[in-house]
């Protein structure tokens, strides 16, 4: 019989061999229900964006590419992890490594790529805000804007068979591996620093965007874009301008701090497996859950403001 450490490095829910099936099934109920309501949150943003023209801009084009990545995680890999949570801890398909290598596979790309459309829409929105028109209609023609949805693919699918143990749940929780010995602790080390290094550079476009908003709201309302209803701005009537400023900036840093509680937990939980000492699995589950979760939030982050889509 396993020992806990090795149960909890293959297991998809990051459960102990001791676990109680009261547990399991809460977090297969738990994976059910965030696979439900982000698979139809997903579909329905991209149903939006397809069949209505005054959708279709390059903002949304960003939006609906996440949204594409996260219903691979909401519609095939979730309800799949809702499954096995039920199964005995002996059963065949825990074991398998080709399936372990599949899940993780489709976990991967679809994490990968909404993390990268996260990017791609906090960028597009900072040179719209920040740069003249004529910067903005240059770098987002057509072609560009397609060039930039298939690199965040192809980027994915590259990291998939050179770092295959990237996103597999659990690897950050191992110990860190001997000097001059390949181990599961350098894929989790690298999640963590390149997750670290995309919320630097999305906070430093939404904090831009903030500062530019707070300073001028002439230089935004000058800005005659329809790309401006993807921003959180109120409807109209507008509010005075000190009203439409400070309500600007708190739907940005409202949503940061939903960004930031999603993906902060494991970037540091995985720092701290490689350096000091592996994390409680009930906290490396915690972490990858509500990373996740994300996938099933992301349609209501970047559309709870937008009174387009509320119509």
């Amino acid at each position: 019989m396993p020992n806990a450490s090795s149960w909890s490095a293959t297991s998809p829910l990051l459960l102990l061999w001791e676990d109680s099936s009261g547990t399991r099934i809460f977090l297969s109920l738990l994976y059910a229900v965030l696979a439900i309501s982000g698979t139809l949150s997903n579909v329905m943003v991209i149903y939006l964006v397809f069949s209505f023209k005054k959708l279709q801009t390059t903002s949304n084009a960003f939006i609906v590419n996440g949204c594409a990545a996260d219903l691979g995680v909401c519609a095939l890999w979730m309800p799949q992890e809702a499954v096995l949570g039920l199964l005995p801890p002996n059963s065949s398909s825990l074991r398998s490594a080709e399936y372990r290598l599949l899940r993780g596979g489709l976990l991967g790309l679809g994490l990968t790529v909404s993390l990268a459309s996260h990017l791609l829409v906090a960028f597009n929105r900072y040179v719209l805000i920040t740069k003249l028109p004529s910067v903005y209609q240059v770098l987002y023609q057509r072609r560009r804007t397609g060039c930039m949805i298939a690199l965040s693919w192809a980027l994915a699918l590259l990291l998939l068979p050179l770092l295959p143990g990237l996103w597999a749940p659990g690897f950050a929780q191992q110990p860190p591996p001997r000097h001059g010995e390949a181990g599961p602790g350098y894929p989790a080390l690298l999640l963590a620093l390149a997750v670290l290094g995309q919320t630097a550079l999305l906070l430093h476009c939404y904090l831009g965007i903030v500062r530019r908003v707070r300073g001028s709201a002439k230089r935004v309302s000058v800005l005659n874009f329809h790309l401006l209803h993807q921003l959180p701005f109120p409807a109209a009537p507008p509010p005075p301008r000190r009203a439409q400023r400070r309500l600007s900036s708190v739907s940005v840093l409202l949503l940061c701090c939903a960004f930031l509680l999603a993906t902060q937990p494991l970037v540091w939980v995985s720092l701290l497996g490689f350096f000091l000492r592996p994390a409680p699995p009930a906290l490396q589950a915690a972490s990858w859950l509500l990373l996740c979760a994300l996938s099933a939030l992301n349609p209501l982050l970047y559309t709870w403001r937008s009174e387009e889509f509320r119509r």
